[in-house]
């Protein structure tokens, strides 16, 4: 990130203003063209160290107050402003921000137009490669930050110019043992009408460079957008500055280079959209043919560049949270492709359980009955049932960063991988932003991606190719109660016959969000599951020097 003077820290004046209240006026002094995007205001009393632009986000919907608003054609020399009328979380309004000393910062997230091959035009966020952080995306606009005090009722305007811009996002360099690629994909870029980019983080095992004619088996490992390495390998640094890894970073890398690990290629892959950090590698009508890129794309450009066993049974998929689904969801809708799925506390599985909302029978999202006793939904918890937040909290937070399903956050990616096209060309939401009000014509499209359903209605067809490839890791106390779809699930596999799945489903007892097999327990199981898919005559040796 580059600034282009230092942050300055000092109070406001009042300023005159037409109207009571508090009132930004947001300029880009070195504006070139008119610019159509969002534009924030961050205020906080948090992290005085840290930027506010930093300070917000994070693990759900943190209490920093923050307003955006749209902005059309933002000529150069032009105010934005934000002011009382202006929706924010966790205050809808500037008016209910309490007294107090604050810090301020603006910052200006310019959309790029997308001419989709579907005829819709839609203005977005465009990755730069930094995995749809728009605060910390190249080309982003921000202020230096200001010290305002607050006092009640009082009239103030504040002028705030986004005149530091944030530089390119940093490719850590290859290594001995780590790869990254970077590619244009024809399929995407054709579907958005926009280059759009795939990537991996390739780790090679020990051994690689000596042993020029073995290939290895993979394991893929999905999640969110990263550059870092997979399973947590951290190599020590080579400057001589002090070794900051954690004891499992450093006991991990002891293990993969030693003579103990047995020898796998892993993989991370990068796949951000307009949408979020990752596509879930569905095929969908907002998200387009991510998972077609990636079969067709993706994997081959590996298996040609790097010596992976290119046969579906040396492929075993894995991942936590998003990745868990990605992970379960690739091995479904491409059971023949893979050799089976690790997939640790997947994202909802069977949406009866959508967190605890049922989005085909539920009228409401935000809200439950019982006995005449109106109670809100949490949508996350620590492991001993304290609330954290609310989905309704969470969704307002998601609207005060982008409407439209342009937060670039969770429950906006849902909506679009999982959800059909709106009239104006964005997502058709699954329900009322503002009441929670669910749309049940829109949750019956979203069959095609709820696993559970997808399973059990055809699992004559997808049955037989499935048998010992689903297995499943979930606490028990899920941060975001993914337990209960994960349960239900497992209810319906083992009912089955004609095959029997013959996977199988660990519970981990007063766990939260994400449990499961890690490091050098993921590697073995991933082995493990290798040798018992693998079908007779299979190279189980070559690689195993």
């Amino acid at each position: 990130m580059k600034a282009r003077s230092g942050i300055a820290l000092a109070f406001l004046l009042l300023a005159g203003c037409s109207k009571p209240g508090l009132r930004f006026e947001i300029t880009v002094p070195d504006l070139e063209s008119p610019l159509t995007g969002r534009v924030f205001v961050i205020v906080t009393d948090r992290d005085p160290d840290a930027l506010p632009m930093h300070t917000t986000g994070g693990d759900g919907a943190r209490g920093v107050p923050i307003w955006g608003v749209n902005v059309e054609n933002l000529a150069p020399g032009e105010a934005a402003v934000v002011d009382g009328s202006t929706f924010g979380f966790p205050h809808e309004s500037l008016a209910d921000l309490p007294p107090g000393e604050y810090r301020v910062q603006a910052v200006v997230v310019p959309y790029a137009e997308f001419r989709r091959s579907d005829g819709h035009v839609l203005r977005l966020h465009d990755d730069r490669w930094e995995g749809q952080q728009p605060f910390r995306s190249e080309g982003t606009f921000y202020s230096e930050v200001q010290t305002l005090g607050v006092e009640p009722g009082m009239s103030r305007t504040v002028k705030l110019a986004a005149s530091n811009v944030v530089g390119p996002a940093e490719v850590p360099a290859d290594t001995r043992y780590v790869k990254r690629v970077k590619f244009r994909s024809e399929m995407l870029s054709a579907f958005w009408g926009r280059d759009i980019f795939l990537g991996a983080t390739v780790l090679l095992p020990e051994g690689y460079d000596e042993h020029p004619g073995v290939t290895y088996p993979v394991i893929h490992q999905h999640g969110h957008f990263s550059l870092r390495p997979p399973m947590g390998f951290a190599e020590p640094p080579t400057d001589g500055s002090e070794d900051r890894r954690s004891e499992a970073a450093i006991a991990f890398h002891a293990y993969w280079t030693g003579p103990d690990a047995p020898r796998f290629i892993g993989v991370t892959f990068q796949h951000p959209t307009p949408w979020y950090d990752d596509s879930y590698f569905v095929n969908s009508p907002n998200v387009g043919p991510y998972r077609d890129a990636l079969m067709q794309e993706l994997i081959p450009y590996l298996e040609a560049n790097f010596r992976m066993k290119p046969e579906p049974w040396a492929r075993i998929l894995t991942g936590g949270s998003t990745g868990g689904w990605i992970a379960l969801g690739l091995q479904v809708f491409e059971p023949e492709a893979f050799g089976g799925a690790l997939a640790l506390c997947p994202d909802p599985v069977d949406f009866r359980d959508y967190e605890l909302i049922d989005i085909y029978s539920d009228e409401n999202a935000y809200w439950t009955e019982y006995e005449g006793i109106r109670s809100e939904i949490p949508e996350a918890r620590e492991v001993d049932g304290t609330p954290r937040y609310t989905v309704r909290q969470t969704m307002y937070y998601e609207q005060a960063l982008g409407d439209r399903h342009r937060s670039g956050r969770q429950w906006a990616i849902w909506e679009a991988a999982y959800g059909p096209i709106g009239e104006d060309g964005y997502p058709a939401p699954l329900w009322d932003w503002r009441t929670g009000e669910i749309d049940h014509a829109v949750a019956e499209a979203w069959r095609a991606f709820d696993l559970r359903h997808v399973l059990e209605t055809n699992w004559s067809a997808l049955g037989p190719k499935l048998v010992g490839k689903l297995h499943v890791w979930t606490g028990e106390d899920d941060t975001y109660f993914l337990e209960n779809a994960t349960i239900r699930l497992e209810e319906f596999l083992e009912s089955t016959t004609e095959p029997y799945y013959a996977g199988s489903f660990t519970y981990g007892a007063r766990q939260p969000h994400c449990w499961g097999p890690r490091g050098r327990e993921l590697v073995e199981t991933a082995e493990a599951q290798v040798r018992r898919i693998a079908p007779a005559g299979a190279d189980l040796r070559s690689w195993q020097y």
